[in-house]
């Protein structure tokens, strides 16, 4: 399934394109600083198995207002090396290969 192009980022890693996208809204549960915020990742000009980041902090647009920090390419970059060692083949078709850096994460309600 490729991601929707609007709000979506491109980010050129080790001479390959990705793009990434937050969800806009925060699930329920990362509304209520339950989960931790997400994000998806596909290949730039094939999109195959998405990789979906587990952080280790809130949604920005949480209920509460619990302060998160921003996502930083470097970081984004760093995820995709990481699930690359792990094994995502990200022209290849199939499930979302999940990478969980949620280590860290306390729920705040």
């Amino acid at each position: 399934m490729a991601l929707v192009k609007k709000g979506s980022r491109l980010i050129t890693v080790d001479g390959t394109t990705y793009r990434w996208r937050l969800r806009g809204r925060p699930t329920y549960d990362q509304g209520l600083v339950r989960s931790p915020l997400t994000y998806a990742v596909e290949h730039g000009d094939t999109p195959g198995t998405t990789l979906v980041v587990t952080t280790n902090q809130p949604h920005p647009s949480d209920w509460f207002g619990t302060q998160g920090r921003p996502i930083l390419p470097g970081q984004v970059a760093d995820s995709i090396r990481t699930a690359l060692t792990d094994g995502w083949t990200p022209e290849s078709p199939g499930s979302p290969f999940h990478l969980d850096r949620s280590a860290g994460f306390v729920s705040s309600h």
